[in-house]
């Protein structure tokens, strides 16, 4: 069992007051109209000090562990997912990135203005060809004198067309696989940048998606953050996004089941509360042993890492596990609110909607399979033989 400390107890505390009193009433009306969280809330957020725990205080985060961000970004994702992105993307996303692989001088251009609240850094790896493939990406950087220019296109990016950098995953040469493979740090207004339609997805309204084209893009040779070669510490960075993933599932779950409890006390047939049917009382168990063991493979993995990254292996099994937890348990709250479940006014649907794209980002749980028999046997597969 994980017991918080009496200073993450108030951290929880004070993200639980900020989101609940400010985010959660406008998460019904922000889903219905995909609408994302303005920039000036994602600096209010920053001001009270949550925004970005895990990035280090010389560069205006908090200097905590990882563990401590999570904490905050369940309370934020219990109210509102939209007001937690900011969180989740500065405390377990692209930044991190930089915040563990970049350089001093990266590190300080780069990293103040997230923990500012200022610019919020979006992943962008897949593309039409490559989406579990990742290193099938064809994307190509080449390094020009002083500059990197980037040709390709890519798709699925969350936050695409909203965030104001992209850390994208580029191909530097004809090495196979990861092996050619590096990250550049992107601006939005970059000239040869374009963005497609924003996609009419099922859930996540507000985050933002759209496709991303690159045509002679042209940075400085100083926002190569991970180059040639380096792929290997991008998904050890992926570790840490794998986390903030699970939080959000855990964070949907544990809202679902809450407002299921108190629903299936209330909610009177047959002349008593619902909850006296042992059916009724089983799966409402059931929701809370998965939720539970949810939050225990998080912080496992949180624990362990610190400030830097989790276990590979300790991440999937959190991911994975968390994203298949949260599709049971939204769908359960649907079943257990009957009718109410399927209005939008009581906002199960809508956490239901966000499961299934959180299983989907990040690596979906078949990959994670793939990679905790990896991880676990020691040994690599490759999925092309």
């Amino acid at each position: 069992m994980f017991e918080l400390t009496d200073e993450q107890q108030e951290l929880r505390d004070l993200a639980r007051k900020v989101a609940r009193d400010q985010y959660a009433p406008l998460a019904r009306e922000m889903d219905a109209q995909r609408a994302h969280l303005p920039v000036a809330e994602r600096k209010k957020i920053a001001d009270l000090g949550l925004l970005a725990l895990p990035l280090p205080e010389e560069y205006g985060g908090g200097g905590r562990p990882l563990i401590d961000a999570l904490i905050v970004q369940e309370e934020f994702a219990k109210a509102n997912p939209l007001a937690a992105w900011p969180i989740f993307e500065a405390s377990a996303g692209p930044a991190r990135v930089i915040h563990l692989f970049g350089t001093e001088e990266q590190k300080a251009k780069f990293l103040p203005p997230v923990a500012a609240g200022e610019k919020t850094i979006a992943i962008s790896i897949s593309e039409p060809d490559a989406g579990s493939a990742a290193t099938d990406a064809t994307t190509k950087a080449r390094i020009e004198g002083d500059a990197v220019v980037i040709n390709g296109a890519k798709r699925w990016c969350s936050g695409a067309g909203i965030s104001e950098q992209y850390l994208v995953y580029v191909r530097f040469s004809e090495q196979p696989g990861g092996k050619g493979m590096g990250a550049v740090l992107v601006d939005k207004e970059t000239p040869g940048l374009t963005f497609g339609p924003q996609e009419e997805l099922m859930g996540h309204r507000g985050i933002g998606s759209a496709d991303m084209f690159f045509d002679n893009v042209r940075v400085p040779v100083e926002n190569v953050i991970i180059p040639e070669g380096g792929f290997n510490k991008l998904f050890t960075a992926f570790s840490v996004e794998r986390l903030g993933n699970s939080t959000m599932c855990l964070a949907i779950g544990q809202e679902a089941l809450d407002r299921t409890a108190k629903y299936v006390q209330e909610r009177q047939q047959f002349g008593k509360d619902i909850i006296e049917f042992q059916t009724i009382q089983a799966a409402l168990a059931d929701m809370v042993v998965q939720v539970d063991a949810a939050r225990l493979l998080i912080y496992r993995a949180a624990e362990q890492a610190g400030t830097g990254a989790p276990k590979q292996l300790d991440a999937s099994i959190a991911k994975c596990y968390a994203n298949e937890m949260v599709k049971r348990v939204t769908d359960a709250a649907i079943q257990l609110h009957g009718g109410y479940g399927y209005s939008e006014e009581y906002e199960i649907a809508r956490m239901h909607r966000d499961a299934v794209g959180w299983a989907i980002a990040g690596g979906t749980p078949t990959m994670q399979r793939m990679r905790i028999a990896s991880e676990y046997l020691g040994r690599r597969f490759d999925q092309r033989a």
